[in-house]
């Protein structure tokens, strides 16, 4: 009884041997031992850091989006998130070099992130096929002229106008300016041989407003006299008694006349149409002040329901140019209907309604309508004969007159105007314009094969291909009915389902929606470049400029929803976590 198994079992070997088999089963129950320990202590670090770099990636993208300075703030922040997080307060008070606070780390994270947001624009802009490349250019307040590139296709239905960066030009003039585009363009068509060149269709409006108001010296007076008008009564007596007379004379808030916009003419009816409602006032102020108010006379008032009328059109126009989702046939038809409006102004019906206005105005006013006799001049001898029947002085009107202003100020006003309209505008030449309003539903050539198959031979299209697909095109729209559609837009998300039947004609249609009407979407991101480079932060560079503008035109002016935004930033996150996790 005391040997064999029963003595073994009271030895020291047995004994180690049933410790060690004690301690295996423990291990095995708990799934646990020191390399797992070992491990477990690493994943807590990495979580650590995955914690801490996700928060210093969004109190980035809270500066970014909020145009906060990160300079200063970017620690402010981060500092008092750390009274509440005890992991935050820790990493801050570490020593060394492990707080990626640094501007070196803010500027790779910043560029992580646009990066991101680059990625799934050319994502898209990838599955599209077709794009535009919109491009402007403005100074900043270092006096740089950053250029402002935006890209325009179509995708999931809808025409999308993504900001791409900024790019600082070398030079500053306007050549040099112009030799880069034109060099930029020409590096693009050796990519893309089908590139081609469309001017902005907003800026050539504001171009005829200028060139229209140039041509007749009456109008461009006028508005130099509004001009003076907001200057005088913007003064701080004169304007405490502006506001008075306003209350005295009207019910609701008082009315502030505007300035004038040099670059933004289509603008200027809303200081033509405050000073309308509010000229009696105008009148009663110029003449308690200054005690004459002889510039505003009847040709003054003329003058200022004609541009009433004309930049109450020139505005609807300048907005819907502005809209991403206008097309350039769109664009054609709409400045067709502004010629057609001003064709109306030219009747003598129009005439003498728009007068009446303009004496009843008069008459609020109290100015003198009435029709000063003049007395008849006697003719030189020395003109006698000839085919000049008076000199320069002699033959000036009273422009006060009824058939005066019509003859001398409003028919030439209009004039001038539709001319600029049809030397701007006019692209009958053109075969891709003519291309384009082919494929507007609402274009009297709406799918002819003439203007279409010069269209499409351009951008190398099968010709034979492209005349079954319409005559199929049309007999689809006879049974399903076109008239549910009304827009380039419509017709191409009708037309996507069959594209692979119609690849040709899909493909024309997608020339034509992403072809660009304006610079808008630029103009857009320069508001976005005035947030960023403020007057506090003119010694950013340009890449962290470029990278800040890409984040706060996506959040701020919502290019894109928040729900994709959102992927793009966990995203980012995955791809900083998986270096953190060495």
């Amino acid at each position: 009884k005391e040997r064999g198994f029963n003595a073994h079992s009271k030895s020291e070997h047995h004994q180690n041997a049933m410790f060690a088999w004690k301690q295996h089963q423990q291990v095995v129950k708990t799934k646990s031992c020191i390399l797992d320990s070992i491990n477990k202590e690493r994943e807590k670090k990495i979580k650590e850091n995955q914690l801490y770099i996700k928060t210093i990636a969004d109190v980035l993208l809270l500066t970014a989006t909020q145009n906060i300075t990160q300079r200063g703030n970017f620690i402010a922040i981060l500092e008092e998130i750390a009274k509440h997080d005890p992991l935050v307060k820790k990493r801050m008070n570490a020593y060394g070099n492990s707080k990626y606070t640094s501007s070196g780390i803010q500027n790779e994270i910043l560029e992580c992130l646009a990066e991101m947001v680059w990625t799934e624009i050319i994502k898209e802009v990838k599955e599209s096929e077709v794009f535009s490349v919109i491009a402007d250019e403005t100074k900043d307040l270092r006096k740089k002229e950053q250029v402002s590139l935006v890209l325009r296709y179509y995708y999931n239905g809808t025409v999308h106008e993504s900001f791409l960066n900024f790019q600082q030009a070398d030079s500053l003039d306007a050549a040099e300016l112009s030799s880069m585009i034109i060099k930029c363009l020409e590096k693009i068509q050796d990519v893309a041989k089908y590139a081609f060149y469309v001017h902005c269709t907003a800026h050539c409006l504001n171009l005829v407003l200028v060139d229209s108001v140039k041509s007749v010296p009456e109008a461009d007076t006028f508005f130099a006299v509004l001009q003076r008008l907001y200057t005088f009564i913007s003064g701080s007596y004169v304007h405490q008694r502006w506001l008075e007379i306003q209350q005295d004379m009207y019910s609701g808030q008082p009315r502030e006349l505007q300035k004038l916009s040099d670059t933004r003419w289509a603008c200027r009816y809303s200081a033509c149409r405050n000073l309308t409602d509010r000229l009696p006032a105008v009148f009663r102020l110029l003449q308690e002040i200054v005690h004459d108010s002889t510039q505003l006379d009847l040709s003054f008032i003329g003058l200022l329901e004609t541009f009433n009328k004309i930049l109450c059109q020139s505005k609807f126009l300048s907005d819907m140019l502005q809209s991403p989702s206008v097309d350039l046939a769109t664009a054609v038809n709409l400045v067709e209907a502004l010629l057609d409006t001003l064709q109306q102004y030219r009747d003598e019906n129009f005439f003498e309604d728009m007068w009446k206005e303009v004496e009843e105005m008069a008459v609020k006013c109290q100015v003198s309508f009435e029709k000063v006799e003049k007395r008849q001049q006697v003719l030189s001898s020395r003109l006698c004969g000839s085919v000049f029947t008076s000199s320069t002085g002699a033959r000036k009107e009273n422009l006060g007159d009824k058939e005066a202003f019509k003859r001398h100020i409003f028919y030439p006003v209009i004039d001038s105007f539709m001319g600029e309209l049809h030397r701007r505008f006019s692209k009958r030449n053109c075969a891709i314009m003519h291309g384009i309003q082919a494929l507007h539903l609402k274009s009297s050539t709406f799918l002819q094969e003439e203007p279409l198959f010069s269209f499409a031979e351009i951008f190398d299209s099968n010709i034979e291909d492209l005349k079954h697909e319409l005559y199929q095109t049309k007999r689809v729209l006879e049974r399903k009915g076109k008239n549910q559609m009304t827009s380039l837009i419509e017709f191409v998300v009708f037309l996507e389902p069959f594209k692979e039947v119609f690849h040709e004609l899909f493909r024309l249609c997608k020339i034509a929606i992403v072809t660009p009407v304006s610079s808008a979407a630029c103009e857009r991101s320069f508001s976005a470049l005035k947030l960023i480079k403020n007057h506090l932060r003119t010694t950013m560079g340009d890449e962290r400029l470029s990278h800040l503008g890409v984040l706060i035109v996506v959040f701020v002016l919502s290019v894109f929803t928040v729900v994709r935004l959102k992927g793009v930033v966990y995203s980012l996150y995955n791809l900083i976590l998986s270096f953190l996790a060495v």
